[in-house]
C-alpha cells in the first residue's frame, strides 16, 4: 500500500503540536506513526522522525525564547552533549537491527511514562 501525503500531513501535524506544548516528545508520536499508521518500514521512519522533528524543536525553540526567554548558560552544555550523543547515535543506528531499535524505543517510552507518573 503506497503511503498517502495526507497521513504523513497529519502525522507531522501531531508531532509538531505535540513537540510544540511539551517542549520535545515529537519523535514519540511520530516514530509509532510513520510504522503502524503510513506503513513506512522502520529504519526509514526512525531516519525521517529525526530529519522531521530537527525543524519543529528549532521552531518551538524560537517561540519559547521570544515568548518566555531561553537560559543559554543552562541550554548549552546540553546542545553539546545532544550533538555529541546525536553523532554517536547516528553511527549506531546502521549497526543496530530493527527490532532492537523497536524494543529500546518501546523501553525509553515506557521509562519515560512511569517516570512523569511517579
Amino acid at each position: 500500500m503506497p503511503v498517502k501525503r495526507g497521513r504523513l500531513g497529519v502525522s507531522g501535524a501531531l508531532a509538531g503540536a505535540v513537540n510544540g506544548v511539551f517542549g520535545g516528545g515529537g519523535g514519540m508520536v511520530l516514530a509509532p506513526l510513520l510504522g503502524s499508521w503510513c506503513r513506512v518500514e522502520e529504519k526509514r521512519a526512525l531516519a525521517n522522525c529525526v530529519a522531521t522533528i530537527l525543524p519543529c524543536c528549532v521552531l518551538s525553540g524560537g517561540v519559547y525564547l521570544l515568548r518566555t526567554g531561553l537560559d543559554w548558560g543552562m541550554a548549552l552544555p546540553y546542545l553539546l552533549g545532544g550533538l555529541a550523543g546525536g553523532f554517536l547515535g547516528g553511527k549506531l543506528f546502521t549497526k543496530v537491527p530493527a527490532v532492537w531499535l523497536r524494543r529500546l524505543f518501546a523501553a525509553f517510552l515506557v521509562y519515560g511514562g512511569v517516570r512523569y507518573l511517579l
